[in-house]
C-alpha cells in the first residue's frame, strides 16, 4: 500500500502531494504512509556524498600533506573543493537560501552561511591575496585558506543526511515487515476446482484453502476444518489461536496444523493489517506534548546561534591572537556548523515513530503521540469482565423456565430477541437454542448495560438483568455464572445461566500489571457472585458488580478525582462512556466498533496481557523522548560555547570547522539511533 502524500517528521502539519523539502526546516519529506519504502531522497543524497567524498580525499591530502606547496597548492585545493561545494552541496545551499527567503531559519541556514563564508574567504585569498592585510598573510605573502574545511563540512553534512534518511526508513520497518506477511497468491476454490490466484484478485465471499504452514492471504471466517494459527506478528500473542468453523482469521497469520477452508471477509485496504498501517501513519504524524518545549527552543535557536557567531567573530578579531582574522573566521564558522536544531526537532518525533511501529508489531495500536505519554503515567487499570477478562464466548450451562414456559421455548424466545444484539451472551443463547430458523423479533429496543426487548409472535419479550426483566424467577447465579432473566408480557418466564471462562493467561496478566505498580479494578454489569469469582481468580483484585454504563464512567471519574491515572479496558458498547472518560481507553480488537472508536489504544489480539504491553511501551517511549531531549539540549549547550572559543583560555584549543561538522551530523544521527533502540524493546 502506498500513498502520494508526503510530510515532514519534524513538522507533521506540512503536507505535499510529492517528495521534496520541508519549507520550514529544509529536511527531506517522507511518505506519510509508513509502509511506503521511498528511497528517492536517500539515493540522491548518497550519489552526492559519493562524488563529494571522491574529491574530498585528495583535497585533504593536498591541504594537510603539503604535496603541492604555495600558490599552486591553493589553486589545486580550489579546483578540488569547487565540485564539492558547488555541485554536491547545491541542495544544502538551496535549502539555506530558501530559509533566508521565507524567514524560517533552520539547520541549513547555518550550514549555508558557514560553508559560504569559509569558501568565499578561501577563494578571495587564492585569487587576490593582496586584498588581505599583512597580519593576515604568511611569510610567503599568501593568506590562509579553508577549502578543506568547506569541502569536508559539505561531505559530513551529506553523510549525516544519508544516515538520517536511512534511519528514518528503518523507523517504519516494523510496519513494512507486517505488510510483508501477506502472501502474493492464494489457493482459491472455484466452481471448476482449485487454482492459485493473485491475492489482489480475491473478493469478499470467495473461498480459499489454507494448508498447514501457509500464511492467510486475507481476513476471513473459517468455513470448515480445524487448526492452530500463529497470530503473534499481528497480535503479539505467542500462544497459537485455535481455529474452527465460525472463527475469525487474520491475514498474515500462519496456519500451524490442520487444513482450513476460509471465506474471504476483507481484502486490500479493508484488512486488519491495512487498518494497522493507517493507525500507525496517523500516530507517527501526531505531536507529542513533550515536543512543545523543543519547538519553543527551536524557534529562537537559529537566530541565537547567528548572533553568537557574530559576537565570537568580533571578539576574536578584536582580542584574539595573530592572525586575528583567521581565528575570528574559524570561530564564527565553527559556531554556525556545530549547532544542530534538527537534534531538538527530531527528539520526540523519531521516538514516537519507532514506538508506534514497535507497538503495532506487538498488537498494541496507538492512535497518537499524546497517548504514549499518558500510558507512561497509568497507575490503575479498570477492566471490564465479559469479552475483556473472559474469552467473550460464553456458553449456556443451564436454563430454568418458569410460568409454564418450556426450556426450548425459553431459549427460542430469548435467542430471537438477542439476535439483534452484538453482546457475546447473545451468541451463546442463540447457539443453545439449537439449529433451525428463529422467529423474527420486531420493535427491538436495546438498553446498554441492562438488556434488550422485542416483540416475538405478538408477545413482548425482555431479556437482561433482574431489574430490566422484572423478576427473580430461576434462583441466584452460582460462582462464575452470569444469570440472564427473561420476561414475557411483563411476567417472569425464567432464567438462563451462562459461564464464560477467563482468557488464558488472565491471572498472569494481572500479575504483570501489579509488577508495573498498576492496580487492577474489575468493573462489570454481571451479578456479584460471577464478578467476585472472576476477581478471586485474578488474585483478589478490587471488584464492582452490577454496573451500568454510567456507573463504569462514574467509577473512572471518581478514581481520576482521587489523583489516579486510569486506563479503562473494555470491548462492548456499554464500555464506550468509561473508555472515553479514562486517561487512556483501551479497546479489545475483538470487540464492538463503538468501543474501538472510543479508545485511543486498541489491542489487536484482544488479550489482557496487551494492557501491560501498552503501559511498558508508553513508559519506554517517554523515557526515550526524555533521553533524546536531554542529549540534544546538552549537545548544543556544550558544542556552541566550545566552537565560540569559550574554553580556549583554559585549554588553548579551538574546535575546528571539520570537527564541528562531524559533531553536527552525528548529533541528529545519535538522536535517531537512540530512538531506534525502541525497535528491540521487549514487550
Amino acid at each position: 500500500m502506498t500513498t502520494s502524500r508526503y510530510t515532514c517528521p519534524m513538522h507533521p502539519d506540512v503536507a505535499s502531494a510529492g517528495p521534496g523539502d520541508c519549507p520550514q526546516c529544509g529536511m527531506a519529506l517522507e511518505a506519510a504512509d509508513p509502509a511506503a519504502d521511498d528511497r528517492a531522497a536517500y539515493d540522491a543524497a548518497r550519489r552526492r556524498l559519493a562524488v563529494g567524498a571522491a574529491f574530498a580525499v585528495p583535497l585533504l591530502a593536498v591541504a594537510m600533506g603539503g604535496a603541492v606547496p604555495g600558490a599552486a597548492g591553493q589553486w589545486t585545493q580550489l579546483a578540488l573543493a569547487a565540485p564539492i561545494v558547488i555541485w554536491a552541496g547545491a541542495p544544502l545551499f538551496a535549502r539555506g537560501a530558501e530559509s533566508l527567503r521565507t524567514g524560517r531559519l533552520n539547520m541549513y541556514t547555518l550550514i549555508a552561511l558557514g560553508v559560504a563564508a569559509a569558501f568565499a574567504f578561501s577563494v578571495a585569498a587564492t585569487v587576490a591575496p593582496g586584498l588581505f592585510p599583512p597580519a593576515a598573510r604568511g611569510g610567503d605573502g599568501l593568506a590562509a585558506v579553508w577549502f578543506e574545511a568547506a569541502g569536508v563540512i559539505v561531505v559530513l553534512a551529506l553523510l549525516g543526511e544519508c544516515l538520517e534518511l536511512r534511519a528514518r526508513r528503518r523507523a517504519a520497518g516494523a510496519v513494512r515487515e507486517l505488510l510483508a506477511l501477506t502472501p502474493e497468491t492464494a489457493r482459491v476454490l472455484g466452481p471448476h476446482g482449485e487454482c492459485d490466484a493473485p491475492v489482489d484478485e480475491l473478493r469478499p465471499g470467495d473461498s480459499v484453502r489454507l494448508r498447514p504452514g501457509e500464511r492467510a492471504p486475507c481476513d476471513g471466517v473459517v468455513l470448515s476444518g480445524r487448526g492452530a494459527m500463529d497470530e503473534s506478528p499481528i497480535t503479539g500473542e505467542s500462544r497459537p489461536a485455535e481455529k474452527g468453523p465460525g472463527d475469525r482469521v487474520v491475514g498474515g497469520a500462519v496456519n500451524g496444523t490442520g487444513a482450513l477452508i476460509v471465506e474471504v471477509a476483507a481484502v486490500g485496504g479493508d484488512t486488519v493489517l491495512a487498518g494497522i498501517v493507517r493507525m500507525v501513519a496517523e500516530a507517527r504524524n501526531s505531536r507529542a506534548p513533550y515536543q512543545r518545549a523543543a519547538d519553543r527552543a527551536a524557534a529562537v535557536f537559529v537566530p541565537a546561534v547567528v548572533a553568537v557567531a557574530a559576537v565570537a567573530f568580533a571578539v576574536w578579531l578584536a582580542a584574539g591572537p595573530a592572525p586575528a582574522l583567521n581565528h575570528a573566521l574559524l570561530a564564527a564558522v565553527s559556531v554556525l556548523i556545530v549547532a544542530c536544531p534538527c537534534a531538538l526537532g527530531l527528539a520526540a518525533p523519531m521516538s514516537v515513530a519507532v514506538a508506534v511501529g514497535r507497538g503495532a508489531g506487538a498488537g498494541v495500536l496507538v492512535k497518537d503521540a499524546e497517548t504514549l505519554e499518558r500510558l507512561a503515567a497509568i497507575d490503575t487499570a479498570v477492566i471490564d469482565k465479559t469479552g475483556t477478562l473472559t474469552e467473550g464466548r460464553p456458553r449456556v450451562v443451564r436454563a430454568a423456565p418458569a410460568g409454564g414456559v418450556s426450556e426450548a421455548e425459553l431459549l427460542r424466545l430469548a435467542a430471537s430477541v438477542e439476535r439483534a444484539s452484538e453482546h457475546p451472551l447473545a451468541a451463546a443463547i442463540a447457539a443453545a437454542a439449537g439449529p433451525g430458523a428463529l422467529p423474527e423479533a420486531s420493535d427491538v429496543e436495546a438498553a446498554p448495560g441492562r438488556g434488550i426487548a422485542g416483540t416475538v409472535g405478538g408477545r413482548r419479550v425482555r431479556v437482561g438483568n433482574a431489574a430490566f426483566a422484572g423478576g427473580e424467577a430461576g434462583g441466584e447465579a452460582r460462582a462464575g455464572e452470569t444469570l440472564v432473566h427473561i420476561a414475557v408480557d411483563g411476567a417472569p418466564a425464567g432464567t438462563i445461566a451462562l459461564a464464560d471462562p477467563l482468557r488464558p493467561g488472565a491471572r498472569e496478566a494481572a500479575a504483570a500489571l501489579a509488577d508495573l505498580g498498576v492496580s487492577v479494578v474489575l468493573a462489570s454489569g454481571d451479578a456479584p457472585a460471577a464478578v467476585a469469582a472472576a476477581a478471586e481468580a485474578l488474585g483478589g483484585v478490587e471488584a464492582h458488580a452490577g454496573m451500568l454504563p454510567q456507573d463504569k464512567a462514574r467509577l473512572v471519574a471518581d478514581l481520576r478525582a482521587r489523583g489516579r491515572r486510569v486506563a479503562m479496558a473494555g470491548d462492548g458498547i456499554n464500555d464506550a462512556p468509561a473508555l472515553a472518560g479514562a486517561d487512556v481507553g483501551i479497546a479489545m480488537g475483538t470487540g464492538a466498533g463503538a468501543a474501538i472508536e472510543s479508545a485511543p489504544v486498541t489491542l489487536a489480539g484482544g488479550e489482557l496481557a496487551g494492557i501491560a504491553r501498552a503501559i511498558r511501551l508508553g513508559r519506554a517511549s517517554l523515557a526515550n523522548i526524555r533521553q533524546n531531549l536531554v542529549f540534544a539540549f546538552a549537545y548544543n549547550a556544550v558544542g556552541v560555547p566550545a566552537a565560540a572559543g569559550v574554553f580556549y583560555p583554559l585549554f588553548g584549543v579551538l574546535l575546528s570547522p571539520m570537527l564541528a561538522a562531524a559533531a553536527m551530523s552525528l548529533s541528529s544521527v545519535s538522536v535517531i539511533g537512540n530512538a531506534l533502540r525502541l525497535r528491540r524493546l521487549p514487550l
